[in-house]
Formats: C-alpha cells, sequence, structure tokens
C-alpha cells in the first residue's frame, strides 16, 4: 500500500461532506461512494456527490444503482405512497424516512471497494441525533459491523470503520464543517424537493437548526426558513 486510503459514503449531504473533510485532515486519500437507491432526490443528491468529489481532487468517485432498497419499500424516501412527513424534532418514534437495514447495504459495498482499493477504512457521517431514529445508525450496530469486516474480508486485509460524529450532534458537525471549510453550497440534504429544499421535513430541520444554533446562514435555497432554536 503506497498511501493511506478511505472509502467514504457520501450522500451528497452535510454530514457526510464533513466526513471526507474530515478524512481528508485525517491524512487519507479520499474514495467517495455515492448510491442511488430509488429515494425522489436521487438526482440531486448524486449531482452533489459528484461536485464534491471534483472539489477534493478524489482518487476515485464511484456511483452505485442500489435499487432493491426501492424494490423492496416501506420508506417514505423510497415508496411514493407514504408521504414525507413534517419535522418533529421531539419525536423519539423511527420516522418514515427509515430505509430499513439501509447501512448494512451501503457499508457492505463500501467494504468491497475499500478491499477492491486497498484501502485502509471506511468512513461514515452518522451522528448522534441519526441513531436516536435509525437503528442502524447506532454505535453497537458500527462495532458489530466492523466485526463483520474483520471476519468476512481476506486475512491480510485491514479495513477500519469509522464513524467520527457518531457521538456528536449535527451542530457539532456544522461546527466542524466550518472550520475544516466544508463547501455545504454544494451538498444537499431535502427529502422532499431537489430544488428549493424544502424547509419542513426532517432531514431540513436538523439541517437549518445546525446552521442557526451556530449563527450562520445555510447556503443553499429553502422555500421555507422556519426558525428551530427557541429565543
Amino acid at each position: 500500500m503506497d498511501s493511506k486510503r478511505a472509502v467514504i459514503l457520501v450522500s451528497g449531504g452535510m454530514d457526510s461532506a464533513t466526513a471526507v473533510y474530515e478524512a481528508v485532515d485525517r491524512g487519507y486519500e479520499p474514495y467517495l461512494l455515492h448510491t442511488s437507491y430509488g429515494q425522489q432526490t436521487e438526482s440531486k443528491e448524486r449531482e452533489c456527490a459528484k461536485a464534491l468529489a471534483e472539489e477534493v481532487d478524489a482518487a476515485d468517485f464511484l456511483h452505485v444503482e442500489t435499487r432493491h432498497l426501492a424494490a423492496i419499500g416501506a420508506s417514505s424516501l423510497t415508496d411514493d405512497s407514504i408521504d414525507v412527513e413534517d419535522a418533529d424534532l421531539e419525536s423519539d418514534e423511527i420516522p418514515t424516512s427509515y430505509v430499513p437495514f439501509r447501512n448494512a447495504n451501503l457499508l457492505s459495498m463500501a467494504t468491497s471497494y475499500a478491499e477492491a482499493n486497498d484501502c485502509s477504512a471506511v468512513f461514515i457521517g452518522a451522528h448522534s441525533e441519526d441513531f436516536s431514529g435509525y437503528p442502524d445508525c447506532r454505535p453497537a450496530f458500527f462495532d458489530a459491523f466492523e466485526d463483520v469486516i474483520d471476519a468476512g474480508t481476506k486475512p491480510e486485509t485491514e479495513i477500519d470503520l469509522i464513524a467520527p460524529f457518531v457521538e456528536w450532534s449535527k451542530t457539532d458537525i456544522a461546527e466542524r464543517g466550518m472550520e475544516l471549510g466544508v463547501p455545504y453550497e454544494l451538498t444537499w440534504s431535502c427529502y422532499r424537493e431537489s430544488s428549493p429544499a424544502c424547509g419542513t421535513c426532517d432531514a431540513c430541520a436538523f439541517r437549518l437548526q445546525a446552521f442557526q444554533r451556530i449563527g450562520v446562514k445555510d447556503p443553499i435555497e429553502y422555500e421555507e426558513r422556519p426558525e428551530y432554536v427557541d429565543g
């Protein structure tokens, strides 16, 4: 292995973009993996992921179609019969946007990609506000998947699964991203719309709240910009 390389899962959103810059800051050469799985904003997300790859001069950008997740359904992101709900930032329920066991699918592909390219790490941008609602974003899940990687790859393969923000809030990520100079204008989080962002789905709400908490205007366009910070 000539250099330290990492596969970073990139959705087109702010968390994964920050994970890319975090990986680069830690000295990894970035290999970006983006998947389209039938989500409503897949074209916009792919556009943003590709722009990010160009921005960081990624060693490679791999786009993979994973239509089986849409065929399986049971998520408002992939099933037109299920509405994308308005944000409820206090809810402890698993939201309808949960795509069943998505991260296991994505991490499996990332591990294959990493092993094929002699990468020593896989990065994912999941964080604490994710795992409060999404079971496949929990620290225990990532710990277990690290064991799967160790058991299922070649004996000489060593790949670390790194979720650098798993104990962080969205606000923490936004602060770190500003320190790293992440171009958030090249990212997209909205579950509903490709332009402008709706401003009222869960993804928009958590994103806007994070920027409002750090006193920075989110650089993307919104249909609405509700205030998600008290006082």
